[in-house]
C-alpha cells in the first residue's frame, strides 16, 4: 500500500514540476518560478529516492532488473538536473527528462523484473555498478542538452524563435555546458570502464562481451568528440552528431543487453 502511494506522489510531482515548466514558457518568468520549480523537482526526487531504496537494497544484495535500472538512471539524471539548475540555467531540460522519470517510476512499480546481484563477496561491484550508472545519467542529461542545443540552432538559423528558445540561454552557453556534462560524464564512464576491469572476473565473458565493447564504443566516441571539440572546434550539429551516437550505443550496451537477457532470455 505505501509503495503505490509513494509512486503516485511521486510521479504527481514530476507531473507538477512539468506543468510549472510549460506554463512558464510564454511568459518567461523563469527567475520568479525557479525556486517554485527546485523545490518540486526536489520532493519528486526524495519520493523517488525512497521508492529506489526499498526496491533495490535488499539483504541478498542489489535487485537491477531492467525496469529498477531504468528508475535509477531517470533518478540519477533528474537529480543532477536539479543540482545543476541551483547554479545554471538548465531547468527546461525538465522538460523532457521528468515526464520520462515519472514514467519509470510507473514502470518500475507495477512492471518490476527480477535481476539480483549479489554483491557480498565483490564489494567493489557495487562501486562499478554505480559510476556506470551515474555516468550513463550524465550523458542522458548531456544527448536532451544536445536535443534542444539543436532545434535552439535550427530556430535561430530560420529566425522563428518559440517559446522555448527564448526561456533557453545563449547559444553558446548551452554548448558550453553541453560540453562541460560530457567532459564529466567521459571521466565516470572511464572509471567505470577501470573498475569493471578490476572488480569483475572477466569483462570480456560470453555473457558480458557484447556490453563491454559497446560500452568502449561509446567511450571512443565521446573522447573522439571531446578531442574533435579540443584540438578541432568542433561546434554545433558535429558536437550534437557526436553526443547522440554515442549516447545510443550506450543506451544498447546497458538497456539492450539487459532486455535480451532479462526479457527475451528470461535469465
Amino acid at each position: 500500500m505505501l509503495d503505490i502511494v509513494i509512486t503516485t506522489v511521486g510521479t504527481c510531482l514530476y507531473i507538477a514540476t512539468t506543468i510549472v515548466l510549460v506554463k512558464q514558457l510564454p511568459t518567461q518568468q523563469e527567475e520568479k518560478n525557479k525556486k517554485l520549480i527546485l523545490g518540486l523537482m526536489l520532493a519528486a526526487v526524495v519520493f523517488h529516492a525512497d521508492m529506489l531504496a526499498r526496491h533495490i537494497f535488499t539483504q541478498e544484495g542489489l535487485q537491477m532488473g531492467i525496469t529498477h535500472v531504468a528508475s535509477l538512471a531517470t533518478w540519477f539524471i533528474a537529480c543532477l538536473l536539479l543540482l545543476a539548475a541551483i547554479k545554471k540555467p538548465v531547468e527546461n531540460l525538465g522538460l523532457i527528462i521528468l515526464p520520462i522519470a515519472a514514467f519509470s517510476l510507473i514502470v518500475e512499480y507495477f512492471f518490476p523484473v527480477s535481476h539480483l546481484v549479489s554483491t557480498h563477496a565483490q564489494s567493489g561491484l557495487g562501486i562499478h555498478i554505480i559510476l556506470s550508472i551515474l555516468a550513463y545519467s550524465l550523458f542522458g542529461l548531456a544527448v536532451v542538452q544536445a536535443m534542444l542545443l539543436s532545434i535552439q540552432e535550427r530556430n535561430l538559423h530560420n529566425r522563428h524563435p518559440g517559446g522555448l528558445i527564448r526561456t533557453l540561454p545563449p547559444l553558446q552557453t548551452m554548448e558550453s555546458l553541453l560540453i562541460q556534462m560530457i567532459t564529466i560524464g567521459f571521466a565516470l564512464q572511464t572509471t567505470s570502464l577501470l573498475s569493471g576491469f578490476v572488480y569483475l572476473d572477466d569483462m570480456f565473458a560470453q555473457k558480458m562481451v557484447h556490453k563491454t565493447v559497446l560500452s568502449i564504443s561509446a567511450w571512443a566516441v565521446f573522447g573522439i568528440l571531446l578531442i574533435g571539440r579540443w584540438k578541432f572546434g568542433w561546434r554545433g550539429r558535429t558536437v550534437v552528431r557526436w553526443t547522440a551516437s554515442g549516447f545510443l550505443i550506450l543506451l544498447l550496451a546497458y538497456f539492450g543487453s539487459k532486455y535480451v537477457i532479462e526479457i527475451i532470455l528470461g535469465r
